[in-house]
């Protein structure tokens, strides 16, 4: 059974789920673990599928939520800002080391969208990371994003500036949508607008999870480049994207592979949500994820 834990980050409580391998020992060697990272405006409940997955394969796992988000501590909420989620990162790395069933020599992370371009970010300044999933990963935004006017990303820009100004004077956010439909001012605007806000709650009233997000935070993204980290990479680097994704086009995904030393891309059919929504598809991604860690864990 997975464990509730915390840890703290810059003072700040972060909340996370560690799943451990059952084992019959009742003192058994340490076992490698992956460290998961979420994405821009996710929650940890949406990864504990990949945590169960990730022990039943015989590999610690743990999952939780950055600072202001879910169950962790912080404020504002629902405001992603990237260094203190790296920190959070670094925090949560330096629990599971310290955990006594995990190899200190074997922490690997993953990362999701966002939480993918953060672990190869914080892999390229710990060389004792074994190796490093990045899932649809961030590597900037796409020049066009399909189904958006002129107007429509007028308007988020002047959103984004709003709320950048009342964080200068010490206000709260102004909040905006993370997913909405075309036309409404949401970061992220779809056709398939409540599929995708069903995948992200899982169909669940009370998740964690929240559509709600500080715009602010697409500035310090519009600087944020992970490729640059990628090349500095020592570990293995294994990027897992779709085919016909819009949200982490391959066109930009693909370079995080090309410039890191030991790069390996996967392209699976499917769209951005597809790793979300079908089992499936998902149990054939994990079992291609399992197999690299293995591979690389048996180097170390």
């Amino acid at each position: 059974m997975p464990s509730d834990v915390s840890f703290t980050a810059d003072g700040v409580r972060c909340a996370g789920r560690l799943y451990l391998p059952a084992h019959p020992d009742p003192d058994p060697a340490p076992v490698a673990c992956v460290v998961l990272c979420h994405g821009f405006s996710g929650t940890m409940d949406r990864l504990y599928d990949y945590g169960e997955r990730f022990a039943a394969a015989g590999l610690a796992a743990l999952v939780f939520d950055y600072r202001s988000f879910g169950q962790s501590d912080g404020r504002p909420r629902q405001l992603p800002d990237i260094d203190g989620q790296l920190t959070d990162i670094r925090a949560a790395i330096a629990f599971a080391r310290a955990h006594p069933r995990v190899d200190p020599a074997r922490v690997l992370l993953w990362g999701n969208s966002l939480g993918g371009a953060h672990a190869i970010t914080v892999a390229a300044h710990d060389p004792q990371i074994a190796a490093v999933v990045a899932q649809i990963p961030f590597n900037g935004f796409p020049k066009k994003v399909e189904g958006r006017s002129t107007g429509q990303t007028l308007r988020l820009l002047a959103a984004i500036a709003w709320d950048a100004l009342r964080g200068k004077l010490g206000l709260s956010p102004h909040y905006i949508p993370m997913v909405g439909h075309p036309g409404q001012l949401a970061v992220t605007a779809t056709p398939e607008a409540e599929r995708h806000i069903d995948t992200l709650t899982g169909g669940q009233q009370n998740t964690q999870w929240r559509n709600s997000v500080a715009p602010r935070a697409l500035l310090a993204m519009m600087r944020y480049r992970p490729a640059e980290s990628a090349a500095r990479l020592t570990c293995p680097l294994l990027v897992c994207v779709a085919a016909d994704d819009r949200e982490t086009p391959i066109e930009t995904t693909r370079e995080l592979a090309e410039r890191a030393p030991h790069g390996e891309l996967r392209a699976y059919p499917g769209t951005h949500f597809t790793f979300y929504t079908d089992p499936a598809f998902r149990d054939r991604v994990v079992a291609d994820q399992i197999d690299f860690y293995r591979h690389a864990t048996a180097k170390v």
